[in-house]
């Protein structure tokens, strides 16, 4: 396998010791002797690139993450999925305020109805923050919802698409037969 383009780069100090510490806890899981564990930190903290360092861990298998990588890894799907969330309801918004501008261009008379478009767009949103900030958090079914959105947007362009082009195919036939008359 080729190496890494960024595996002669000089390491700092905080990866040598992030490296020794992983390889502090192989030792304690029982899978180096003390002289590997030994020679592996003298190894660490005299690397000078990732390269180095890699070959100090490649017979080992990966730590599983710490606490800490996990609630970073999860905040960031969740800054991920908000963005995705907002975006969407964008749109909602927009034609909130357009339905609002025609409610009141026509008068203002009668029941506020836009009001039933707002509901059409929070619901949704309400539901996904609920799951993406509430007590018992579901990042994976708010990702399986806006994924099977995006599907179904993309099925519905498609078939736009095909039936515009149809009907631009046809208006052309028309056009020449209206000409070669």
């Amino acid at each position: 396998m080729p190496d890494a383009p960024d595996a002669d780069l000089r390491v700092s100090d905080q990866q040598r010791e992030r490296a020794a510490q992983e390889i502090r806890e192989h030792f304690a899981a029982g899978r180096l002797t003390d002289e590997e564990l030994s020679d592996r930190l003298q190894a660490a903290y005299s690397a000078r690139t990732e390269r180095e360092l890699k070959s100090l861990l490649a017979d080992l298998p990966k730590l599983p993450a710490t606490r800490a990588e996990q609630k970073a890894e999860i905040a960031e799907r969740r800054r991920h999925l908000q963005r995705r969330l907002i975006q969407e309801a964008g749109g909602g918004a927009a034609l909130f305020l357009f339905c609002t501008v025609i409610w009141l261009v026509s008068g203002a008379n009668g029941q506020f109805w836009p009001i039933w478009v707002a509901l059409v767009a929070l619901i949704p949103l309400l539901r996904n923050g609920w799951r993406l900030y509430g007590p018992a958090p579901e990042l994976d079914r708010v990702e399986r919802d806006l994924e099977s959105r995006r599907r179904r947007d993309e099925r519905r362009n498609r078939f736009r698409d095909e039936v515009r082009g149809d009907a631009l195919s046809e208006r052309a036939a028309r056009h020449d037969r209206r000409r070669d008359r």
